[in-house]
């Protein structure tokens, strides 16, 4: 197949070029900028100099659409609204890794981020790209819109939970971390080595834009579910994500039953590991693949679980979990292309 990526100068765009290049089934990869059309991508990624020649192509729907068969949009917030149902309509499957087509209410996407949202009609027929718990409907798909990083780390550790009704509804708490590479490539005063190294910061509280797309999901799974507490922080490295999440058990339970409705719920799940007893994951421990490796345990005292959730925030956070899907869609075994053993240590 040939693919193209718009965007391709971030960080998710340079984590789609280095799968999709050794995925077999992906004849040529064509790139794509609406602002720097005409730079060899090597200017912008020096570690892709003898391997990758191309020129950043402008985006042109005629050419587009004679050139790939897949289009990944790895672009800021507003990008993707503008240019999904064009490619859509000319024919092209659509993998949007921006949060543009993630809310189904056109109000709550203008409310957190600050701007138009997309057609309802391009929302409407894109397909939620968590693959574990949609994979029948991104079969079918034309137009996907894959899942922001929290999110993905978030909604896996909680669905046997939510969608098992173990769980008090009000009572969930999201204390994630991320590494830096989650706020783009393009520098800021929060992200600066001075301000970050040997930091930890708090940020967007209670602002973030992923929470209604939890909160979203988390509805659709289980009526009573309404809102959550969600909070991120920076902690000073590049990739990874920590979910650790707090919920209060409708009725006492012990570690093993909830360690074993985990192993039965993602048994034949290739890229969610539950760990064994005693154990949690570490973001070291996913770095640079597309698994999410989850931990749980019970406090029988205050009858609280913990889930422990960890994933590659540019791999299942992105890039690795669009390429996922795109197997899907187009019936390729699961795991082609993301055979990754993390990079430890």
């Amino acid at each position: 197949m040939r693919v193209g990526i718009i965007g391709a100068t971030g960080y998710g765009g340079a984590e789609l070029l280095r799968l999709l290049n050794q995925h077999p089934h992906v004849q040529d990869i064509v790139l794509y900028s609406s602002s720097k059309e005409g730079m060899n991508i090597q200017e912008s990624y020096p570690h892709v100099s003898e391997i990758y020649y191309n020129e950043l192509k402008s985006i042109n729907i005629e050419s587009v659409k004679e050139e790939v068969d897949t289009v990944f949009l790895a672009t800021p917030p507003g990008v993707s609204a503008e240019w999904s149902g064009k490619l859509a309509v000319a024919g092209c499957q659509v993998i949007d890794l921006s949060g543009d087509l993630r809310l189904e209410d056109p109000d709550v996407y203008e409310s957190w981020y600050k701007r138009e949202a997309a057609p309802l009609s391009l929302i409407q027929d894109a397909v939620y790209g968590l693959p574990e718990w949609n994979r029948e409907l991104i079969k079918t798909a034309k137009v996907i819109s894959n899942p922001g990083c929290y999110p993905t780390a978030t909604l896996l550790g909680l669905a046997p939970l939510v969608k098992n009704d173990l769980i008090e509804v009000d009572s969930i708490i999201i204390d994630a971390k991320s590494g830096t590479s989650g706020a783009g490539r393009s520098p800021s005063a929060i992200t600066h080595f001075s301000e970050m190294n040997e930091n930890f910061k708090i940020y967007q509280i209670n602002q973030h834009k992923h929470v209604p797309e939890i909160e979203q999901l988390l509805h659709k799974w289980n009526k009573g579910i309404s809102t959550v507490t969600f909070q991120p922080h920076l902690v000073p490295m590049v990739r990874g994500i920590m979910a650790t999440i707090y919920v209060k058990a409708k009725k006492k339970t012990t570690e093993q039953e909830l360690r074993e409705l985990y192993r039965e719920t993602y048994g034949h799940e290739r890229f969610v590991r539950v760990r064994p007893d005693g154990q949690y994951p570490a973001t070291k421990e996913v770095y640079g693949s597309n698994y999410c490796d989850i931990g749980i345990t019970y406090d029988k005292r205050t009858g609280r679980i913990t889930v422990v959730s960890v994933i590659d925030n540019v791999v299942k956070g992105a890039s690795g979990q669009a390429i996922q899907n795109f197997n899907i869609m187009n019936g390729f075994e699961e795991e082609t292309g993301l055979k990754l053993v993390p990079m430890y240590p």
